[in-house]
């Protein structure tokens, strides 16, 4: 009867904590991109003993569905979820990064059934296996003309790759041409730079949000990430509540973003 009483009684404090949030956050305008570092899944299965790693990238992609719904109701319009570096393409074992293909591209297929979000990949192809990239491109097709949410599947990404591929294409684009050298030195801005990214026209994250305490980027949106605020959530991945993610939306709020000035 104690244990009932205790479990009710922490049910009822986080309801009353929840909407104090949400009435906090009454007025504010909330981030129009959020990017999401998800870390801490191989961490989470080894405190409990599990068997395999693929047990916590589970439980922490199952949580990346909780989270899109959590920002679609929060009213963000886009978000990159960060669930494959090129980084990890070379330094994971093989066998975990099986598991992993398997858990993403189940991932992306039920995203791309959610909702009216519009689910694309934001990476390179190369290293991934064919049918997850198979699958990425069904998601992508699936949900083109969705006018939701938009979500971003960062799978075989890294920023460094990225700005490469970026500059590569813009290189190759004047030289088809018949630009010289110098004529794409004078040309060559930021501007046209953020135009070859993965992320092309789409407005640079507001917000970046990273799990299981680590304070680092890890070659997340290096270019986008200019001017964004960063928040740091002490959970592991699939540990995240709706509590912390409402918490990062009220430190946002507070913050007076300058950008330079």
């Amino acid at each position: 009867m104690t244990v009932r009483q205790s479990k009710t009684g922490r049910g009822f404090l986080y309801g009353l904590y929840m909407r104090r949030l949400r009435r906090q956050l009454e007025g504010a305008a909330p981030p129009h991109h959020v990017g999401m570092i998800v870390d801490g899944n191989r961490r989470w299965a080894r405190e409990r003993a599990l068997e395999t790693a693929a047990h916590g990238h589970r439980a922490g992609a199952e949580k990346m569905r909780e989270f899109l719904s959590w920002c679609d109701d929060a009213g963000i319009r886009v978000v990159t979820i960060y669930l494959l570096s090129t980084d990890n393409l070379s330094g994971r074992p093989d066998d975990e990064l099986h598991q992993l293909f398997e858990i993403i591209g189940d991932l992306a297929n039920d995203l791309s059934r959610a909702a009216d979000w519009r689910i694309q990949h934001v990476g390179t192809s190369e290293g991934l296996p064919e049918p997850l990239v198979a699958t990425l491109r069904a998601a992508e097709d699936r949900t083109a003309g969705n006018g939701g949410l938009h979500v971003n599947l960062a799978v075989g990404y890294g920023g460094r790759r990225e700005i490469a591929d970026a500059m590569r294409s813009i290189v190759r684009a004047h030289g088809k041409n018949g630009g010289s050298i110098d004529d794409l030195a004078e040309l060559l801005t930021p501007e046209l730079i953020g135009d070859h990214l993965y992320t092309q026209g789409q407005p640079d994250p507001d917000l970046i949000i990273r799990t299981s305490g680590e304070q680092r980027l890890s070659d997340f949106l290096l270019w986008q990430s200019a001017h964004s605020e960063f928040y740091f959530v002490e959970a592991l991945g699939p540990d995240m509540r709706e509590v912390d993610f409402l918490r990062a939306l009220r430190n946002f709020a507070t913050r007076e973003r300058r950008f330079g000035q």
